[in-house]
């Protein structure tokens, strides 16, 4: 079949598009291997951090903590706010149109923004300090909009005739929501909580407002401590130890591939048991 001249123009742009991006992508994977790679020691990897050995190790523990701490508090509220809009709400109900714009520009906020209000209300206003605690909560309310949108497109994503085929069977609309709809919506609110760690990890200016960049385990969430992101930053920044940034941003890139490899499994595993 002959095509037409536009047709041919737009899956031009298409593949051009796509042939950018995944040869940006292998630039910037490629580049930090290269620089990084070669300076990974065991070093880098050492309990306790001093200026000659730049260990990212308390910084990488550091991160583990702060994506735990701040997913216990995003993804609860989160998918049970996305049930409410979807499940219990009526439609063209004030609340919910008030709600769906604040969660809209919260999306929107600049994480310094979300860094200065942590600063004046967890740091400062609360009386806690640089902390673990305050910078975790601070990512929380930043990666809470993503969950509530990404959960209510998932459960809207659901057909109907999964609700109607439960209350025909004599279910509740609660046994329908968490025996039947969030099963089925499962894959696409992982999907949701996926972004979620990538913001958490890669997150530095809210953290440096609310965390500190104190290198060390906290042995307490009431302590100050730097993510691997801050890790970096402050390497960089300092100018003395860009290798040691590069190795660093090796380990950062190994631990986002190794945490949407072990999510994505898990997404598989649960739409093969909803199919």
């Amino acid at each position: 079949m002959r095509k037409n001249p536009m047709d041919i123009l737009f899956l031009s742009m298409v593949w051009g598009s796509a042939l950018i991006t995944l040869m940006t992508l292998i630039f910037l994977v490629g580049h930090i291997l290269i620089n990084g790679v070669p300076y990974i020691t065991p070093s880098l990897f050492e309990l306790t951090y001093t200026s000659q050995n730049v260990s990212l190790l308390p910084s990488l523990i550091t991160t583990i903590f702060s994506i735990l701490i701040s997913l216990s508090v995003s993804v609860p509220f989160g998918i049970f706010t996305a049930i409410y809009l979807v499940e219990y709400a009526k439609k063209g109900n004030i609340l919910v149109r008030i709600i769906r714009v604040t969660v809209e520009t919260l999306a929107g906020i600049p994480s310094i923004i979300y860094g200065l209000f942590g600063m004046l209300f967890f740091v400062t206003y609360l009386g806690w300090g640089f902390s673990l605690l305050a910078g975790s909560l601070t990512l929380s309310m930043m990666t809470l909009p993503l969950i509530i949108r990404t959960t209510e497109e998932s459960l809207k994503s659901v057909p109907d005739s999964y609700r109607e085929g439960s209350f025909a069977l004599g279910a509740g609309r609660l046994r329908t929501v968490f025996r039947i709809v969030l099963p089925s919506a499962a894959p696409g609110i992982l999907s949701g909580v996926i972004l979620s760690i990538g913001r958490i990890i890669g997150e530095t200016a809210a953290m440096i407002a609310t965390a500190g960049t104190v290198v060390r385990i906290p042995e307490s969430v009431f302590q100050s401590s730097r993510t691997l992101a801050v890790h970096m930053w402050a390497l960089s920044s300092e100018g003395f130890h860009i290798d040691q940034a590069y190795a660093t941003a090796v380990v950062l890139l190994v631990v986002v591939v190794c945490i949407n490899t072990f999510a994505s499994a898990i997404a598989k595993r649960l739409r093969g048991c909803n199919y």
